[in-house]
C-alpha cells in the first residue's frame, strides 16, 4: 500500500476488518515504530545553523575574536544587552531529569532527548522560538533524584537563555523545582507538563461547556490523577471561576480531601494538600461514585485503554465532556467513550479528534513571553493564553469534534502570543512595553521564517524525504502485531 507522507486518514491505512479497538491499537503501533525508524534515519530531529551570513574571510574576525571582544564587554556593562547581542533573547532550554516522560515513566537522563528535541522542533516550528534539549542527572550521593540538583542545574544555566522550559520532572519534585525556581530566576520558568497543559486543558473545557450549555462555575468536574498536570489544572479552573466543591480529585489512593492524612503529613505534596483542602467537601468514596451526575471527567493518569470504565460515562450527566489525555494510550479509547454517551471527547493525540495537547500554548506564550523580555510566567498569563486559544477557536467555529484549534493553523500562535504578551505587561513582569500588534506582527513574521527555513532546507535537498519504505515497514509490522 503506498502510504501518503503527510499521513493523512491513518485509519484508511489498516485493514477494513479491523475493530475500532484494533484499529487504536494498530495507530499507536505504527506511530511508534514509524518514530524509531524516522529518528534513526534523520539522526534525531534537530541541528544548528548560523543565522548570520560569512560574506567573505574577514567577517570570522567580526563573528569571533578581535570584533566579538565589543560584545562582551558591552553585555559585561548591561546584562540585559544580552538579549538582543545574543540570541538569547529567542531561545529556550528544554530542561529535564527524564523521571517521568509521558507514560513510560523514568527512562533514565538520556532516555528524554527525544522528547525534549520534539519539543524543540516544535517550539521553532509552530513558534518561531530556538530551543535546545538538556537531558541532566538529578541524583544525588545516595543515588535518588534530588529536586535541589535541578534548581542549582537550572540557576547556573540561566544567563544563557530566555527562558527555561522545564518538561518531564516526577512529582512532588516538580513542585518544588517550578515554585523556587519561578521566583529564584530572573526569566520564564515554566513547566510545560503543569502550566501548559493546565493551559489547553482549560482552553479546551472553555469551549466544551460553550457548546454543551454549561457554566464554570457550575459545571461539577472529576480529574482522575493528582500528578503535576491535573494539580495544575485544577488550580487554573478553580482561578478562573470553577466552584471548588463541585470538584473531585483522585490519586492512586483515592479521593483528595481534608481526611487525607498521608498528603497533609508529607510536606514535599504541598500542591496535593491545597486541593484537598478546597474541593471534594462530601469525601467521594470511589471513582464510580464521584462520576454520576459530573459534568466533565478530566483524566491525566495511567495509561489505558481500560483505565476509565464505560459505565463510568454512562452514569455522567447529559452532554458530558470527557478528556482522557494519558499519553501514549488514552485511559479510554475515544469510540468507546462516545458509545458509552459522552458528548464531547477529547485526547493528547493528534490522531483522534480533538487533542487537547499544550502543543497548542507553549510556543505561543513562551514567545510572547519572549518578545517582552517577561521575568516569569504567571497564573493569569497561562489563564490569558487559554482564553486565548479558545476565543480564537470559537471565532473560526467549533463542535463537538472540533473544540479548539489545532497545530496546523499558524494564526493561533501569534495570537496568544500577543494575548500574553499584554498581559505580561498589565502584571508588571515585562521588561519591554510592546504593543498588541508589535508583538503579534513580530511573532508572525518570526513563525513564517521558521516555516520557511524548513521548507527551504527540504527543497534544497539539506532535509530528505524518509523513504517510502521506511513508512510502509512501520505499517506492516503494526498490522501484524495486532492480527496476532
Amino acid at each position: 500500500m503506498k502510504i501518503d507522507p503527510a499521513l493523512k486518514d491513518l485509519d484508511a491505512l489498516f485493514p477494513a476488518e479491523f475493530t475500532e479497538d484494533q484499529k487504536a491499537q494498530a495507530k499507536t503501533l505504527f506511530l511508534k515504530n514509524l518514530s524509531l525508524e524516522a529518528h534513526k534515519f534523520y539522526g534525531g530531529k534537530m541541528q544548528t545553523v548560523p543565522k548570520c551570513g560569512i560574506a567573505g574571510l574577514n567577517w570570522f574576525n567580526v563573528w569571533y575574536t578581535p570584533g566579538v571582544s565589543k560584545i562582551s564587554t558591552t553585555i559585561r556593562d548591561d546584562n540585559d544587552t544580552s538579549f538582543s547581542l545574543s540570541n538569547r533573547g529567542n531561545l529556550v532550554a528544554v530542561v529535564s531529569d527524564s523521571t517521568r516522560v509521558l507514560g513510560d515513566g523514568d527512562c533514565t537522563p538520556p532516555g528524554g532527548l527525544g522528547v525534549m528535541e520534539g519539543k524543540a522542533m516544535i517550539m521553532k516550528y509552530l513558534g518561531g522560538v530556538d530551543a535546545t534539549a538538556i537531558c541532566m542527572d538529578s541524583r544525588g550521593p545516595d543515588g535518588k533524584h534530588d529536586p535541589d540538583r535541578i534548581i542549582e542545574f537550572v540557576k547556573m544555566l540561566q544567563p544563557s537563555f530566555g527562558a527555561i522550559n522545564l518538561e518531564d520532572i516526577s512529582q512532588p519534585n516538580c513542585f518544588k523545582v517550578l515554585d523556587e525556581l519561578r521566583d529564584a530566576c530572573d526569566i520564564p520558568v515554566w513547566h510545560d507538563d503543569a502550566q501548559g497543559t493546565a493551559c489547553i486543558t482549560l482552553a479546551g473545557l472553555l469551549n466544551a461547556l460553550k457548546l454543551a450549555g454549561k457554566k464554570l462555575s457550575e459545571a461539577k468536574i472529576v480529574l482522575l490523577g493528582a500528578g503535576a498536570a491535573n494539580t495544575t489544572i485544577a488550580r487554573l479552573i478553580i482561578a478562573d471561576g470553577g466552584d471548588p466543591a463541585k470538584m473531585i480529585v483522585f490519586d492512586s489512593k483515592g479521593s483528595l480531601h481534608l481526611g487525607r492524612d498521608d498528603i497533609k503529613n508529607d510536606k514535599r505534596n504541598y500542591r496535593k494538600w491545597e486541593i484537598c483542602e478546597k474541593t471534594n467537601p462530601g469525601r467521594a468514596a470511589n471513582e464510580a461514585e464521584a462520576l454520576k451526575g459530573a459534568d466533565v471527567l478530566i483524566a491525566l493518569s495511567k495509561p489505558g485503554p481500560d483505565t476509565v470504565k464505560r459505565e463510568w460515562i454512562s452514569s455522567m450527566a447529559a452532554k458530558s465532556i470527557v478528556f482522557t489525555c494519558a499519553n501514549p494510550v488514552p485511559e479510554i479509547w475515544p469510540y468507546a467513550a462516545k458509545e458509552a454517551g459522552a458528548f464531547i471527547v477529547a485526547t493528547g493525540r493528534g490522531d483522534f479528534p480533538n487533542q487537547v495537547n499544550n502543543s497548542v500554548c507553549f510556543p505561543g506564550i513562551l514567545k510572547g513571553a519572549l518578545l517582552v523580555r517577561a521575568k516569569k510566567i504567571t497564573d493569569g498569563m497561562a489563564i490569558r493564553c487559554a482564553h486565548s486559544i479558545a476565543d480564537f477557536s470559537e471565532k473560526r467555529g467549533i463542535h463537538p469534534d472540533s473544540i479548539i484549534a489545532t497545530m496546523e493553523e499558524t494564526e493561533v500562535f501569534a495570537v496568544e502570543a500577543a494575548d500574553v504578551a499584554q498581559q505580561a505587561v498589565k502584571e508588571g513582569v515585562a521588561r519591554l512595553q510592546l504593543s498588541w500588534d508589535e508583538v503579534y506582527n513580530r511573532a508572525k513574521a518570526d513563525i513564517a521564517a521558521a516555516r520557511a527555513l524548513v521548507d527551504d532546507l527540504k527543497k534544497l535537498g539539506h532535509i530528505k524525504e524518509p523513504p517510502a519504505e521506511l513508512l510502509e515497514t512501520a505499517l506492516a509490522r503494526a498490522i501484524d502485531a495486532v492480527k496476532k
